[in-house]
């Protein structure tokens, strides 16, 4: 049996615990995310880092409490503020194409509910996290460190501009839609790092995969997605 489908294997059988080591009453919902939605042949998604941290991280810690026996089906859920917490597919896609290393310094700009900044740092990667809606940021850092997730670093406040101290970056994820991207961030971006994004108006966005080579930009047109807007200083720049 190849080693990928040792591991997903070991994944399905073995159960799972939650951030503070106790059983986890989710393990065999995020199980069957893993194995149905996931792994899939219309799916796809192969790399077993990214399959772990979805089989591990606790989806349902980072939902509404009324909306955790949903939290492991296949589309978003609502988290407030007018924001959603992406079906996993896309959590899942987005940090394949993204493919984050141990240690590597990874920004996002989105925080949302925490949850794919969870799947970043599950996989050993340091993450910085940016929320404009400031009660989010306040919630999803709460819920990372009460899960112990000492590699997120949360901050409130418009990342259009990226996080300056923190960079360069090996990669950056956006999990909300400019109808630009926009410079700071592929200035932040280290020599060889990725940067994936949702680009383009609300009905007209594609989800592009950036790779910086010699200082110049290679891009890739990957996915047809829907995400919400990008606020803040984006939004006076359409």
């Amino acid at each position: 049996m190849p080693a990928f489908w040792l591991v997903v294997t070991a994944m399905l059988l073995f159960p799972k615990w939650n951030g503070s080591g106790a059983s986890d009453e989710f393990a065999e919902a995020r199980r069957k995310m893993v194995s149905e939605q996931l792994t899939g042949p219309e799916r796809a998604i192969t790399n077993t880092r990214v399959l772990e941290a979805m089989s591990s991280v606790p989806r349902h810690e980072f939902v509404p409490r009324d909306l955790r026996d949903k939290a492991y089906r296949d589309h978003p859920l609502p988290i407030g503020h007018e924001q959603t917490i992406s079906q996993p597919y896309i959590v899942a896609f987005m940090s394949q194409a993204l493919d984050p290393k141990p240690c590597e310094r990874i920004l996002e700009v989105g925080t949302g509910s925490g949850y794919q900044a969870a799947i970043l740092a599950s996989i050993g990667a340091e993450v910085y996290s940016f929320e404009i809606v400031s009660e989010l940021a306040s919630t999803a850092g709460i819920t990372l460190r009460t899960l112990s997730y000492t590699n997120v670093h949360v901050r409130a406040g418009d990342g259009y501009a990226g996080w300056s101290e923190a960079a360069p970056f090996d990669g950056i994820i956006v999990t909300c839609a400019p109808e630009k991207i926009p410079e700071p961030l592929v200035e932040q971006l280290k020599e060889d790092g990725r940067m994936i994004i949702p680009v383009g108006r609300p009905g007209k966005q594609e989800l592009v995969m950036l790779r910086k080579k010699a200082g110049e930009l290679r891009k890739e047109s990957v996915l047809l997605v829907r995400f919400v807007p990008m606020t803040g200083r984006a939004a006076g720049l359409r």
